[in-house]
């Protein structure tokens, strides 16, 4: 990883420009999960770190928009750069991460440049048609999954078949590894929007329902509820939520097994994903670390 963030670095310098690097520096860098995907399938090609760090880039991109359209006054703990410098700023730093991105993937295989961005354009369709569910209460769990493949596991699906494109490794299998793995740990955080505590998560809890998000416990939920309850549920949408509120939706969801339902997916899509690629021991033990995380 070492050698991802030294590309970083220098791409970030690349700019030329001591706000980007200054607003940059903010950034926090998460679990850099699509940089160690690339190299652990790639990591025998000298372009491998190259790649993971355009990969990094266009995710921070688009995680700055994301805030942006969420009002998001935090980040991973952190103090958000739309809450520091404003939503102006925070949008144009994004426009720079994915200009300069696209700019370096010129220096890749058709193939692999193209996986690459034609990736960005669906993960851009899949935050608008988040926004635009998160309108009304969504119960459609094929609507929700859609999205969510768009919005989170297309750059994840993207890298795991670019990096192995880029070494001659079988592209369908780590696609679809790629795709199950972004899907699993979507659906991990969504249980963990809900289960875990305020400073664990970085954010309040609850978070998502009271972006408007209608994530797959709420789903599973809401197809259990009788018609009374149903209202409820729906009436508490895209609202700020008392703590009685908060009690009831967790005594449901644990009544109804929403929580659990929610994880049998997750680890159904991570059960596939491992059975594609059963023979490669490191990548069965990032789907396994992601099932059992705890933030």
């Amino acid at each position: 990883m070492q050698r991802v963030e030294a590309e970083i670095a220098r791409l970030i310098q690349e700019i030329d420009y001591d706000e980007v690097t200054r607003l940059f520096s903010m950034l926090s860098g998460g679990k850099r999960l699509r940089a160690k995907l690339i190299l652990k399938i790639a990591h025998e090609h000298e372009k491998a770190p190259l790649l993971a760090a355009i990969v990094e880039l266009i995710h921070a991109a688009s995680l700055l928009h994301d805030d942006v359209i969420d009002d998001a006054m935090t980040r991973r703990g952190v103090a958000s750069v739309n809450a520091t410098d404003g939503s102006k700023t925070a949008v144009m730093l994004g426009d720079i991460l994915y200009s300069k991105g696209f700019t370096e993937l010129v220096a890749f295989e058709r193939d692999v440049a193209q996986t690459i961005s034609a990736s960005v354009t669906a993960l851009s369709k899949g935050e608008m048609m988040d926004v635009i569910m998160a309108e009304e209460f969504n119960h459609d769990e094929e609507k929700y999954l859609d999205m969510l493949y768009l919005k989170t596991a297309t750059l994840i699906e993207a890298a795991a078949k670019a990096s192995a494109l880029l070494v001659g490794k079988d592209a369908d299998k780590h696609a679809l590894y790629g795709r199950n793995l972004g899907l699993s740990f979507q659906i991990i955080d969504d249980i963990l929007d809900i289960t875990a505590d305020e400073a664990t998560l970085g954010k309040p809890a609850m978070n998502d329902y009271v972006e408007g998000k209608c994530t797959l416990p709420y789903i599973y939920l809401y197809e259990e509820l009788n018609e009374s309850d149903k209202e409820r549920l729906i009436s508490l949408h895209a609202k700020k939520i008392t703590k009685e509120d908060t009690l009831w939706i967790k005594e449901m969801m644990e009544k109804h097994n929403s929580v659990a339902k929610s994880f049998v997916l997750a680890q159904k899509l991570s059960n596939e994903a491992q059975e594609v690629l059963k023979d490669d021991v490191e990548l069965v033990d990032i789907l396994e670390t992601m099932i059992k995380r705890s933030y």
